[in-house]
């Protein structure tokens, strides 16, 4: 039997059955969806897993989408065959090889830009358009799975397999990376890739979904430092140059991150100056610190960690430039960059968890 024969047929006694294939399309995008999203959060080398578990159900997805596609393939390839419903398969198998292709690219060092987004931007969109038409695709077929598909010992071998092939593959492409000194070599766990140099031009300018305001005058711009304080109090624009520095990793969702010294004034030594923070009742003691933007946009760090973390007024020794966030943005180290709120003129103490900041990272900037 020749290396051809084995390989394939070492796939076919992989591939489950129809039902357990078309299910386990639906479940690895879910997942897919949730640890993409869920990573936009994580900041810390500790997350690591959550990435490499993203990569190789990617790669498990590729061997289901093959299997499925040598499966309908006349379906699709047949004129006579075609329902209403097969543009609906041809749109989804559109977003799916998109989501496939844009993150490949992406891991390999491919960097471009499409109009405002970065290629890693493009890889999000597809995988969010995804879901929803999995799921609708699903509908025009609808067959629940049954217990013989998913029971058997030899498929929990298949998907074990799966996934460990996913994450082997991955780690055989950094190994290329490296190899080839690719710009995914230099890559965090993240994905990011690197931009060098110190101040404003060294990093893109990004805004959270609609965020835009018109430059802010520096005359006019006030800070409220209140909430759950002593003394709640304002201040200009100038008294936050306070000359503290900080170096500190941005690491930005749309793929890139820098390293630069940030100068400003801590957010601890702010809260001391409104008089500490203030206990109203048991029931409300300081918890959080919310920082909230020009633009109604919010993010809200645990009390002890809002301590340690910045207002910056400069980056690299440069004034920030508007586009940036000046007058002040929030340096909050370990954190993704859509939480370094820019632009901010609200410092509030708070006793409760801000569950409403989701909803405002997804309306904030519109009129």
């Amino acid at each position: 039997m020749s290396v051809r024969s084995r390989v394939v047929d070492a796939l076919d006694r992989l591939e489950p059955p129809p039902r357990a294939v078309d299910w386990s399309l639906f479940a690895f995008v879910v997942a897919e969806a949730v640890t993409g999203l869920v990573s936009f959060t994580v900041g810390v080398p500790e997350g690591w897993p959550l990435f490499w578990l993203h990569r190789a159900l990617g790669v498990g997805i590729v061997a289901l989408l093959g299997w499925k596609l040598a499966r309908v393939r006349r379906r699709l390839t047949d004129p006579g065959l075609w329902r209403r419903s097969t543009a609906l398969s041809v749109l989804t198998l559109v977003a799916a090889l998109g989501a496939l292709a844009t993150g490949t690219a992406w891991v390999f060092g491919l960097d471009v830009r499409i109009s405002y987004w970065t290629l890693l931007s493009v890889h999000v969109g597809f995988g969010l358009a995804l879901v929803p038409l999995v799921a609708a695709h699903a509908t025009t077929r609808f067959r629940l799975p049954r217990r013989v598909d998913f029971e058997r010992r030899r498929t929990a071998v298949r998907y074990t397999v799966l996934l460990a092939a996913g994450a082997a593959t991955y780690r055989l492409q950094q190994g290329v990376n490296d190899l080839l000194d690719t710009a995914g070599a230099d890559r965090r766990f993240t994905g990011s890739q690197p931009r060098e140099g110190e101040g404003n031009a060294a990093f893109p300018i990004t805004s959270w979904v609609a965020d835009d305001p018109d430059p802010i005058d520096r005359d006019a711009y006030r800070l409220t430092v209140d909430g759950l304080v002593s003394d709640p109090f304002e201040l200009g624009a100038d008294e936050l140059d306070a000359g503290h520095r900080t170096e500190a990793l941005l690491d930005c969702t749309s793929g890139w991150y820098t390293v630069q010294e940030w100068g400003g004034i801590r957010v601890g030594d702010l809260l001391d100056a409104a008089g500490g923070t203030a206990v109203e009742d048991a029931d409300r003691e300081p918890a959080y610190v919310r920082f909230t933007s020009v633009t109604g946009y919010r993010w809200s760090l645990p009390l002890a960690e809002a301590e340690d973390a910045l207002l910056a007024t400069r980056v690299g020794g440069d004034r920030l430039s508007h586009g940036h966030g000046a007058p002040a943005r929030l340096v909050a180290p370990n954190r993704r960059g859509f939480q370094w709120v820019k632009w901010v003129t609200r410092v509030e103490v708070r006793a409760e968890y801000d569950l409403g900041q989701w909803v405002v990272t997804l309306v904030s900037g519109f009129e």
